[in-house]
C-alpha cells in the first residue's frame, strides 16, 4: 500500500493564522520571557500524542528542533470574552513546551508542564482539559534597571520542590524579528491529548512586541523533569510585555 504524503505545514506568519468567531477564553499574557535551547527530533517525539510530529523550522539543521521555558504573568483569565474573573484569573505560570505539527499541517505548542501559583485554575485544567499543570509557589518582580525576576517551587503534585530560577535583564525591541524568532513565539495553537484523542485549541492575539534579553541567571528543574536533555546556555532569550489572548473551542 502507498503511504500517504505527509501535509506540508503551514506557514510560519507574525499574525493569528485563522479567526476566531467567538472566544471560549480570554486573557491576558504579561512580561514573559522566552528561553530556548536547540534538541534533536528524536528526543521528542516519543512525547508527542498520536497524529502529531515535531516541528522543525525552515532552515535549521535536519533533525532539529526547540524546547522553550517560558516564565511570565497570567492576567484577567475568564470565560468568553469577559473582563477576567477577580484573585483566580491572576497568576504567575512557567512553562515548558515543544512544538508540534498535526496530520492537517497546522502549527502547535505541545505543552510537558505549566507550573501555576494559583490551585483553583491548576485543578480546573488539569481536570477539565487534562492539561500537565502543576500547583507551585512562584513570584514575578522587576526593577527600574531593567531586570525581572521568576522564582517557582513545585508543590503538587511534583516532583515536589523542582525550581526554577531566572532572572534577565531587558533590552532593545527587536524591530525585525527573525524567522526562527517567529517560530519559537507566533505559535496560533495547542496540540493535546484530550479525552481520549488528540485536539487542537486555536488562540488568537496581535504581534508580539519583542525585546532582546540578557540572561543573568537560571538554574531549572522543569525541563528535565519534563525529560528533556538540554546541553550548554540557550540559543534565544527573548522578552514581551505582554499581549491579550483568545482561544477558541478545541477542534
Amino acid at each position: 500500500m502507498t503511504a500517504l504524503p505527509v501535509p506540508a505545514a503551514e506557514p510560519v506568519t507574525p499574525t493569528a493564522a485563522r479567526t476566531l468567531r467567538w472566544p471560549l477564553l480570554s486573557q491576558w499574557w504579561r512580561e514573559l520571557t522566552f528561553v530556548h535551547w536547540p534538541v534533536p527530533v528524536e528526543q521528542i517525539a516519543p512525547l508527542l500524542p498520536a497524529g502529531t510530529r515535531p516541528d522543525v523550522p525552515d532552515g535549521a539543521p535536519d533533525g532539529t528542533s526547540y524546547v522553550g521555558l517560558i516564565a511570565f504573568r497570567m492576567s484577567r483569565v475568564g470565560p468568553g470574552p469577559g473582563p477576567g474573573v477577580p484573585y483566580f484569573g491572576e497568576f504567575c505560570e512557567t512553562n515548558v513546551r515543544m512544538y508540534t505539527v498535526d496530520s492537517q499541517g497546522r502549527r502547535g505548542i505541545l505543552f510537558l508542564s505549566l507550573d501555576a501559583s494559583r490551585l483553583v485554575p491548576v485543578l480546573v485544567a488539569r481536570l477539565g482539559f487534562r492539561l500537565p499543570y502543576i500547583w507551585s509557589r512562584m513570584r514575578l518582580s522587576a526593577n527600574p534597571a531593567g531586570e525581572v525576576a521568576y522564582t517557582s517551587r513545585r508543590r503538587w503534585p511534583g516532583p515536589r520542590g523542582a525550581r526554577c530560577d531566572l532572572r534577565v535583564r531587558v533590552g532593545e525591541p527587536v524591530t525585525s524579528p527573525s524567522p526562527e524568532e517567529h517560530f519559537m513565539t507566533a505559535r496560533w495553537g495547542l496540540h493535546w491529548d484530550g479525552w481520549g484523542r488528540t485536539r487542537y485549541l486555536p488562540n488568537v492575539h496581535p504581534q508580539w512586541p519583542l525585546h532582546r534579553a540578557e540572561l543573568l541567571d537560571l538554574s531549572d528543574d522543569l525541563v528535565a523533569a519534563a525529560g528533556i536533555h538540554v546541553e550548554g546556555p540557550p540559543v534565544s532569550v527573548l522578552y514581551s510585555p505582554g499581549v491579550p489572548v483568545r482561544f477558541g473551542p478545541p477542534i
